[in-house]
């Protein structure tokens, strides 16, 4: 039995049951893109670096040119020697010329490995920037479809694998590369027939290489998206711990973690045995070039067509080539895995959402809603006994055919039991959703075309998950509106209740967040409503912004949306009813449908749903 059968199959690990093939991955992961469009990605990344690629190329040949004149000064002594002569013929001219060409494919090997590694992670650092501003611009709705741990996963593992590809691969391969090169045609400058070794290799090095392309790729990329599935366990697991142990799914989520593990294990073992089985092959086109260069010195020898100082030097160029070569080929391991994770990352870049530019919102446009509905997928998990890949999908309606109109300046509140539909609403109109059907306008902006745009622009979103960011008070707050003055700064704190930014130790210049001063739940809200004051944003979605507040805190952080608000179109998600009963008007959401729509008197003289939410309301804070 094979290592490779005994690996593919449950030998190992009898626990493992569940069929976790890479063909079960969901079709919603982002794409991985193909040769094509990942070396077009990288021309296009090329094209205003010919000169140093230019220069780079010339260095490396530089350096593989000297390299290969040591080889055959060596060849030159063998002569000397053979042709009886003395250590003086021999320490003159030639030593003089080997130190040199030493020194040179020294030095030009050093700046040229040097320029190449530069040339590479500026690549890399261009590509890492292109996927984090793209994943951020892509809607929420698709990034969430792909997966945390999909985005997670290629955002750190792949990236640290191409980083591995460029400062180990990239330099030795084009390092390894001329000099093969110049290897080849410095055989030849010794006598043609040389080259009939390399013809005699190539059988075998097409053979090898055609087997290593042809198997690694399918088992990289079943590897990395092992890792993906991986890591979205690993993150669901932990978000959701409270949930995990509460309903005692400890084991089962262990299970299924270590499920993915070992398909991630299993994979990376297939890629071990790939690479031994090419690098045997080398081995062996290793010696059968070096076996024919031997016979041809011999026959080219006795004939008088070439001196023994000339085999000498074909010889030692062509071991000299089989180092190179060697290098290239376990580079391929790490190359390997390198483009792969690469292909990954450029099938996210690939997916930017088309450029709109600039938006200019019109302030004296509310918000317009025209029959929007929204739906989310749902695909049915297999059991055990069902492993095909035919899993029901069912789909959802968050929102159902849903119009709605806000005037400017005009405040709506979105009430309704948990699951009515409220904060799907909230999100189509924040952007962060796009309707499947329907007409939104924010400010004047079409939200179905112009999303990215308008966020931060236009519309601005405040959830009761509100995040603080790690670094100074002022960096935090000047991320929605950069270049603001210390006394806007100070102003906005203050319009929010948030006093408390006097006492930190050295003011807005304190560092907040992870590592720094820890901002309660309360502080980190107001924080959040003094960046919409900062960014001033027509338009305002208050998603139960205060609905994790105290009943002490719930007044100061009422009276700090009740400015942030002032003079701003507002839909809020109410999680209190007294947040209803200021706004101008309500509407009351049930399965998706807006099943109300007035003042709090109206609805309440009404008697029908709100009222009766209310009621409710009320009876519970008397209790």
């Amino acid at each position: 039995m094979k290592w490779r059968d005994l690996i593919s199959r449950d030998l190992l690990n009898p626990e493992f049951t569940a069929d976790a093939r890479t063909t079960d991955v969901a079709e919603d992961r982002f794409p991985v893109a193909t040769a094509r469009e990942t070396l077009a990605y990288l021309v296009q990344r090329l094209r205003g670096r010919r000169l140093s690629v230019l220069l780079a190329v010339i260095v490396l040949i530089a350096a593989a040119w000297f390299g290969v004149a040591i080889p055959k000064l060596l060849g030159q002594i063998v002569d000397v020697v053979a042709d009886g002569g003395t250590t003086s013929d021999i320490v003159g001219d030639l030593l003089i010329r080997m130190l040199a060409a030493a020194i040179g494919a020294g030095v030009f090997g050093a700046l040229g490995f040097r320029m190449s590694a530069r040339l590479a992670e500026d690549l890399i650092a261009e590509l890492r920037e292109d996927m984090v501003s793209t994943t951020l611009r892509l809607p929420v709705s698709r990034v969430e479809r792909a997966g945390a741990g999909d985005v997670v996963s290629r955002a750190t593992d792949d990236v640290d694998r191409i980083s591995d590809a460029v400062t180990q691969v990239l330099p030795v391969a084009s390092s390894a590369l001329f000099t093969v090169l110049v290897s080849i045609v410095g055989v030849g400058s010794v006598h043609p027939v040389f080259m009939l070794a390399f013809v005699a290799t190539i059988p075998v090095h097409i053979a090898a290489v055609r087997r290593y392309l042809r198997t690694a790729p399918p088992v990289y990329a079943a590897e990395r998206a092992a890792m993906a599935e991986r890591a979205r366990y690993v993150l669901s697991t932990i978000h959701g711990m409270p949930a995990v142990r509460a309903f005692g799914l400890t084991t089962i989520r262990r299970q299924e973690i270590s499920q993915w593990s070992w398909q991630t294990v299993r994979h990376g073992v297939d890629a071990r045995i790939t690479h031994n089985i090419v690098m045997g092959r080398m081995h062996f086109a290793e010696l059968v070039g070096l076996g024919t260069t031997l016979l041809l010195g011999f026959y080219l020898v006795r004939e008088g067509m070439s001196t023994v100082g000339g085999a000498t030097a074909a010889m030692l160029l062509f071991m000299r080539l089989f180092g190179p070569l060697t290098r290239m080929v376990m580079m391929l391991d790490i190359a390997q895995s390198g483009l792969t994770s690469l292909t990954r990352i450029v099938g996210v870049v690939r997916e930017r959402p088309a450029p709109h530019g600039e938006v200019t919102p019109d302030r004296s446009e509310g918000v317009v809603l025209r029959n929007v509905s929204f739906s989310y997928v749902e695909e049915a998990q297999p059991t055990k006994s069902d492993q095909t890949e035919n899993h029901a999908v069912t789909t959802h309606n968050a929102v159902d055919d849903v119009s709605l109109e806000i005037p400017v300046g005009a405040t709506v509140a979105l009430v309704g039991s948990s699951g009515a539909g409220k904060s799907t609403l909230a999100a189509i109109v924040a952007g962060l959703r796009l309707a499947d059907s329907g007409e939104v306008r924010v400010a004047g902006c079409d939200m179905n075309t112009q999303a990215e745009a308008a966020r931060g622009t236009a519309v601005a979103l405040v959830t009761q998950e509100v995040h603080v960011f790690e670094g100074p008070l002022r960096d935090d707050l000047t991320l929605a509106a950069p270049g603001t003055s210390d006394a806007q700064i100070i102003d906005a704190l203050h319009s929010v209740g948030a006093n408390w930014f006097e006492h930190l130790p050295d003011g807005l210049e304190s560092v907040v967040g992870r590592g720094g001063h820890q901002l309660n739940a309360v502080a980190a809200q107001q924080v959040a409503l003094a960046r919409v004051l900062l960014a001033n944003p027509p338009v305002l979605v208050l998603d139960e912004a205060t609905a994790e507040a105290s009943s002490a805190a719930s007044s100061v952080l009422g009276d700090a949306v009740a400015t942030v608000i002032r003079n701003r179109t507002a839909l809020v998600v109410a999680h209190q009813l007294d947040q209803a009963a200021a706004a101008d008007a309500v509407a009351v959401m049930e399965h998706g449908r807006v099943v109300e729509f007035g003042s709090h008197e109206e609805l309440l003289a009404d008697g029908r749903r709100y009222a009766q939410l209310w009621e409710s309301w009320i009876t519970g804070r008397e209790a």
